[in-house]
């Protein structure tokens, strides 16, 4: 029998079923509010944020050694100077990361309803937010968290499946779509300023270049 989250979710027992069993927790949460899916996600962003920051600090305490004697010289305390910015980056980057759910979950939200997704944009934002949970809690390890982000991706599969009542060809196909075209976009702003680069370099006569 799948469990039916109440409106005061037990946040860190649905961070376990996403991990545990994540098809059977999707469709716990099918009836949830948007409120209740925001939370869970901005607690998700504080434990990213907290862990990302502890190592980041770590490594500027790692490293630290290294420029003692410019910090010294500078007169700054490096590693509390350091670690300041690493907390006010950590903040900023929460803050980003909670407004762009809503972008990448109304881009995402097209491919779904163009592929037959009519269960309303809360349902695609859910995918996003809840399907996140791998990213948001493993994705900070050093080397390994790109995995994590993997995890993340068959997760929001999974979320548009089940909150969207759709086939897992379509989910997936939707998802691969809305990062197919972002990345065809990137690559041909980037190659449009490219060539527009060169030009302006091949325009450029030898006595302009070489400043002579």
């Amino acid at each position: 029998m799948v469990r039916v989250f109440p409106i005061h979710m037990d946040y860190f027992g649905l961070m376990k079923g996403f991990l545990l069993s994540p098809v059977e927790t999707f469709r716990s949460v099918r009836e949830t509010d948007l409120g209740d899916s925001l939370i869970y996600y901005l607690i998700l962003l504080v434990i990213n944020a907290v862990l990302s920051a502890i190592i980041g600090i770590a490594m500027v305490s790692a490293v630290w050694a290294t420029f003692a004697g410019l910090s010294e010289s500078l007169g700054l305390p490096l590693p509390a100077v350091a670690g300041f910015g690493v907390v006010i980056f950590a903040i900023v980057m929460i803050i980003v990361q909670f407004i762009f759910a809503f972008i990448i979950a109304a881009w995402l939200h097209l491919f779904v309803y163009l592929l037959g997704g009519r269960k309303g944009y809360l349902q695609t934002l859910k995918s996003v937010t809840f399907g996140s949970t791998p990213a948001m809690l493993l994705g900070w390890i050093p080397f390994v968290g790109f995995i994590f982000g993997i995890w993340t991706i068959v997760l929001e599969i999974l979320g548009i499946r089940e909150l969207h009542e759709m086939t897992t060809g379509k989910a997936a196909l939707a998802i691969i779509l809305a990062i197919l075209v972002i990345a065809i976009i990137i690559i041909a702003i980037a190659a449009l300023f490219f060539i527009a680069f060169s030009d302006i370099v091949m325009e450029m006569s030898p006595r302009q270049i070489t400043g002579i």
